[in-house]
């Protein structure tokens, strides 16, 4: 065991460890691109289920360009990562000891995905506020109550 204390790059765990990152940040690109597809697709839901009531809703720039991003984002994280993990195999393969590099993957990632979601947080706020305006509009001009309210069930 004294041999593996010499030389890490020789004990398998250190390999298994790089593997292991490596498979944790392919599974964080994926869960990206997966969850940018569903914002790209979030717009196309929300018009079916305003149905014909409120074609107003708009066409979905915003959310299709944050989830375009999103899906982006994930697909530099795996480019990345498997730039990354090449980097140590083959540091190892010449027994040469890790140094980190200069910057950190999730340190980008996570400031990426903050930029992204106050995107988002903008984009919901302009919805939201765009579907209050409709609903005050589709209301009777005297204030009072709408015909569609006024009917029982």
């Amino acid at each position: 065991m004294s041999d593996l204390n010499a030389n890490p790059s020789s004990d398998p765990r250190v390999r298994f460890a790089a593997e292991r990152t490596l498979l944790a940040w392919i599974r964080t690109g994926l869960a990206l691109m997966g969850f940018g597809f569903v914002v790209a697709r979030f717009s196309w839901l929300m018009r079916e289920f305003a149905g014909h009531q409120q074609p107003s809703i708009g066409t979905g720039g915003w959310s299709l360009w944050i989830g375009v991003s999103l899906i982006c984002l994930g697909i530099v994280v795996n480019l990345a990562a498997a730039k990354e993990h090449l980097r140590i195999i083959r540091l190892l393969d010449r027994g040469e000891h890790y140094s980190p590099p200069a910057w950190s993957l999730g340190i980008l990632v996570a400031i990426l995905i903050a930029i992204l979601g106050l995107g988002t947080t903008g984009y919901l706020v302009t919805l939201a506020g765009s579907q209050l305006r409709n609903e005050t509009t589709l209301r009777e001009p005297s204030g009072g109550p709408s015909p569609s309210s006024s009917v029982l069930p």
